[in-house]
């Protein structure tokens, strides 16, 4: 079939954020089309999700422990999916200009399962949950905050232009989120609330501590390698990411090869004063080329 092997070939040539997003929202589709079903035929689909998503009792999860994991690509509606995809692409795009797809994809699970303990240890923990009875978490809410927050950590006074609101700092962005979170926990979904705010608190350490040279992330890398075919564009990613380089040429003077990295540099120092959109089509193109041929 035609068609299939498009959507193979797309997905093939995607970046890790855009396959995360492809899974996400494919699951979503597999996961309400078999909830239709069940209605038309009076087959109850309550066993899917109960097998699927994290629960908020130690015992129950000792007995369905992949759900720290499957939570995490199941969403309970259109706006629910659409919030977290739209943010992971927005986050996730400028990770990738700093930071490789591995550690994306270590952020992105690490972000989930402390979200999970978070709501697990919340329910066990605070007596407001005393009295609330079964209660479960779905959602990639917690990883996608992850991102968001370990990126606005890493660069936090980029500037990024958004529709209708001007220019705001990238902190300020991930704060807005971590705000809204924090108010609303007395209102409404107060589990899923704090397992956001784990997602946020492991993206901030996780970042902060790598530009302190110690990748909390690095034992859990060995379980994304696994995976590691799946995310990446083929064995050799096409995806790089472009660093500065710090110690200047021991071998012959190379003008050329000095002045390709200070070409970099001043792209690189024009992302972090402007923002990523800032650049021209020959600058983001000169940056791909660059990304690519660093190894």
């Amino acid at each position: 079939m035609k068609w299939w092997q498009d959507v193979k070939y797309k997905f093939r040539m995607a970046n890790v954020v855009e396959r995360l997003i492809a899974i996400n929202v494919a699951i979503f589709i597999l996961f309400y089309l078999v909830i239709a079903i069940g209605f038309l035929f009076h087959v109850p689909a309550d066993s899917l999700l109960e097998i699927l998503s994290f629960p908020k009792d130690v015992n129950s999860f000792l007995y369905k422990p992949w759900s720290i994991i499957t939570y995490a690509f199941l969403h309970s509606g259109i706006w629910h999916i659409l919030s977290n995809m739209l943010i992971l692409y927005f986050s996730g795009t400028y990770f990738l200009t700093y930071f490789s797809s591995k550690k994306l994809l270590s952020l992105y699970f690490l972000g989930a399962i402390a979200g999970a303990l978070v709501f697990m240890l919340s329910y066990n923990v605070f007596p407001a949950f005393k009295t609330i009875g079964n209660s479960y978490l779905i959602g990639a809410s917690a990883a996608v905050m992850a991102i968001l927050v370990g990126i606005a950590t890493h660069i936090p006074n980029m500037r990024i232009r958004l529709m209708f609101l001007g220019s705001l700092k990238f902190w300020w962005i991930a704060a807005f989120f971590v705000i809204i979170d924090i108010v609303q926990i007395p209102l409404n979904n107060s589990g899923g609330h704090l397992a956001h705010l784990g997602g946020a608190l492991l993206g901030y350490l996780y970042v902060s501590q790598l530009a302190r040279g110690l990748d909390i992330g690095k034992p859990f890398e060995s379980v994304v390698e696994a995976f590691g075919s799946f995310f990446s564009k083929s064995k050799k990613s096409k995806l790089r990411t472009v660093h500065r380089k710090h110690k200047a040429f021991n071998s012959k003077p190379n003008n050329k090869g000095n002045d390709y990295q200070q070409k970099i540099d001043a792209i690189l120092d024009k992302i972090s004063k402007s923002g990523y959109d800032s650049l021209t089509k020959s600058e983001k193109d000169f940056l791909f080329k660059a990304g690519k041929n660093n190894e």
